[in-house]
């Protein structure tokens, strides 16, 4: 089991863009385990991409509503529908913010096995797949706010 340090708001990595892996090896499958060990350590967390612990590849690792699923070099492929979201996030401790999402999600993603997976996520998976893959792009919850209008 390894714990990789988590990086916070001011981070510049947080706003890299991650590479695309080319090859499922043993290292990667590290990688991921070393993601899921340091998210199952981290209080209240859902997911993790792979930047958030600094690394610049396109791997996320999700343990959430009884989904525990690690994804190399995952895309949004549909989405349709809408719904408003309340968001955190590992790396901006204590800060909430409204998003507007989509209501389903579906990506497409290649599993630690090698294996092409297509996985289809409504409501809160939908908000969970967005927001890790947005990290992978270098985009943060934060530029998704939406002002309160209550």
């Amino acid at each position: 089991m390894a714990i990789r340090e988590l990086r916070y708001d001011g981070d510049p990595i947080l706003r890299k863009q991650c590479r695309e892996v080319e090859n499922i090896d043993g290292r990667i499958r590290q990688i991921l385990d070393d993601m899921m060990d340091t998210l199952h350590h981290t209080e209240n967390g859902a997911a993790l991409a792979a930047n958030q612990v600094g690394i610049l590849k396109r791997l996320v690792v999700i343990d959430y509503l009884d989904h525990t699923l690690k994804l190399i070099n995952p895309q949004i492929i549909d989405s349709s529908g809408v719904q408003e979201c309340i968001e955190g996030c590992l790396s901006f401790p204590n800060r909430f913010v409204k998003t507007i999402r989509p209501q389903r999600v579906t990506i497409q993603a290649v599993n630690e096995n090698g294996e092409e997976v297509i996985l289809t996520g409504e409501d809160e998976m939908a908000k969970c797949f967005c927001h890790e893959l947005e990290h992978l792009d270098g985009v943060v919850f934060l530029d998704k706010a939406v002002k309160d209008t209550e």
